[in-house]
C-alpha cells in the first residue's frame, strides 16, 4: 500500500537561537521540493485509449498473453503474481466487487446483515446498500488498500450500477453517483487508476472521475455509442462480448475506438481479438484497460 505520511505531534521546547529557525525554514523549503505526493495526488497510472488487454478471473493464471494490460481477481492472486506480470511488461488491474456482498470472500463477516440486500443473480452474492457509506467506506478502503499493497496498478470495481437493479433498497441515481465517486476517490488516494464498470447512464457525469471504462455486451444491447465520452477523453474502454461472433461487433468497435474482446462467460484464459487488432495498441509502454460486468453483475 502506498505510504501515507503520519501527522507529527510537536511539543513546546526550549527557545532556539534566532539563526536556528531561519535555518530550519530553509531546510523545510528545500525538502518540500522532493517530498512524496500527498494523499490524492495525481500520481496514478493513466491508460490511453485503444490498447490490448486480457481479462482472466477463473482458472490457473496464464501470464503469457502478449498484451500490455491484465485484469485479474484481487483476492485470488498474491503480490508475486502481480510482480511476475510486471516483469513481463504488463500493467495489472485488481478486480473487486464494491457494490455486492460475496459470501466467499475472507472479509465477508465484516458486512452486517443490514447492508445486504437481494441476490444479484450470482450464487452467494447480494447487492449492498450503497447509501451506508459509514459501513462500506472503511471496508472498501481495506479492499483497495490490499490491491495497492500487492502492487496492482488499477482497480476494476464491479457491481457499480445497483440503482438500476432490484437490490432490496430504494437506491437512486444520486446515491449511485455519490458512491461511485467515493470509490474513485479511495482508489486515487492509494495511487491506483480506477475504471467505471458499466453504468452507462451516468457516464456523462462520471467520466471525469474515472480513468477508463469497462463494459460487457454493449454491442449485443446496442449501447456502445454511450461509451464514446471516454474515448474522446483518450481513456480506454475495455469491452467484452460473450454471445456475438467477432464479425458482428469488431467493425463498430474499431470505428468507436474500443478495446474489444470475445470471451466466454467463465472468463478463463481463452480470448479472441478482432481481426487485425494490435495487441499492444498504440504503444507498448502506455495504456490500460479493464473487465466486464453484465456477466458479473
Amino acid at each position: 500500500m502506498r505510504a501515507h505520511g503520519a501527522a507529527r505531534v510537536t511539543r513546546p521546547g526550549p527557545a532556539l537561537p534566532v539563526a536556528v529557525p531561519i535555518l530550519l525554514a530553509v531546510l523545510v523549503l528545500l525538502t518540500g521540493c522532493t517530498s512524496a505526493p500527498e494523499s490524492g495526488a495525481e500520481d496514478h497510472w493513466r491508460p490511453k485509449a485503444g490498447i490490448g488487454w486480457q481479462w482472466q478471473l477463473s482458472g490457473r493464471l496464464d501470464p503469457t498473453v502478449d498484451v500490455p494490460v491484465y485484469d485479474i481477481d484481487g483476492f485470488e492472486h498474491k503480490a508475486s503474481a502481480v510482480s511476475d506480470l510486471h516483469r513481463r511488461g504488463r500493467k495489472v488491474i485488481c478486480y473487486l466487487s464494491t457494490g455486492a456482498w460475496e459470501e466467499f470472500r475472507p472479509d465477508a463477516g465484516k458486512f452486517p446483515a443490514s447492508v445486504r440486500g437481494r441476490g444479484n443473480g450470482w450464487a452467494g452474492e447480494r447487492w449492498l446498500d450503497i447509501r451506508r457509506t459509514d459501513v462500506l467506506e472503511p471496508l472498501m478502503e481495506e479492499r483497495i488498500a490490499m490491491c495497492a499493497k500487492k502492487g496492482f496498478d488499477a482497480v476494476e470495481p464491479d457491481n457499480m450500477d445497483g440503482y438500476r437493479n432490484r437490490t432490496g433498497f430504494p437506491l437512486t441515481a444520486a446515491d449511485q453517483l455519490r458512491y461511485n465517486r467515493l470509490i474513485a476517490r479511495i482508489a486515487h488516494r492509494h495511487g491506483l487508476a480506477v475504471g467505471l464498470k458499466n453504468d452507462l447512464g451516468q457516464i456523462p457525469e462520471l467520466e471525469p472521475d474515472f480513468d477508463f471504462a469497462v463494459n460487457e455486451q454493449c454491442a449485443q444491447y446496442d449501447e456502445c455509442e454511450a461509451l464514446t465520452p471516454f474515448v474522446k477523453a483518450d481513456k480506454p474502454v475495455f469491452h467484452v462480448e460473450y454471445e456475438l461472433p467477432v464479425a458482428r461487433f469488431c467493425a463498430a468497435s474499431k470505428r468507436l475506438g474500443l478495446s474489444s474482446l470475445l470471451k466466454k462467460y467463465e472468463l478463463g484464459v481463452w480470448r479472441q481479438e478482432c481481426p487485425g487488432a494490435r495487441a499492444w495498441g498504440p504503444s507498448r509502454s502506455g495504456g490500460g484497460q479493464l473487465p466486464a460486468d453484465r456477466a458479473r453483475g
